[in-house]
């Protein structure tokens, strides 16, 4: 009995690990590298398990390379902002929510911090690696709702994004 709750103990801290993994092993789709003025922002690269990008209800992870210091309300201002041009923030009580929690969530970043955004199996969850010196992926935070995932993966990958060029790129078109 003693051997079998440590053998639980031990496969429930390494289930965050074998997760990242998984997706880690992921066919990239494409990568596009956000720049405002002469300054790069961040790298990012968009995978599935494939390869190919087919739409918002695939599973697919967005990982975010930083390039520059960023204060976490920094982000969240950058997202309700993409948000705002989307149309997104029309329900305002659910998106105001959703920007406390990625307040609450997310870190302040340092060149080479990555965030990914995995979604499978119709939820999204947010993975933080302070650098890529750094091995594993930890999660940050619970799994998210596929309406906020959608909303979330839509500033990248909706037709109507501020940054067209990015979204050509991400899901594999021209550079």
């Amino acid at each position: 009995m003693k051997h079998t709750l440590l053998l639980l103990l031990w496969l429930s801290i390494l289930s965050p690990v074998a997760s990242a993994a998984d997706w880690l092993a992921w066919r990239k789709v494409g990568d596009a590298t956000l720049t405002w003025g002469p300054f790069t922002v961040y790298t990012s690269q968009l995978r599935t398990p494939d390869g190919r990008y087919a739409g918002p209800l695939q599973d697919q992870v967005l990982i975010i390379t930083y390039k520059r210091q960023i204060e976490r309300q920094d982000l969240v201002d950058a997202t309700r902002d993409q948000w705002q041009a989307l149309g997104i923030m029309t329900q305002e009580a659910r998106s105001q929510a959703w920007l406390r929690m990625l307040k609450d969530l997310w870190p302040d970043v340092v060149p080479g911090t990555q965030l990914a955004f995995v979604f499978r199996e119709n939820q999204g969850q947010f993975w933080y690696r302070a650098s890529a010196m750094q091995k594993t992926f930890t999660p940050l935070g619970p799994r998210q709702s596929a309406d906020f995932s959608k909303n979330f993966l839509a500033i990248w990958l909706d037709p109507r994004t501020q940054y067209p060029a990015l979204r050509q790129q991400l899901t594999g078109g021209e550079k």
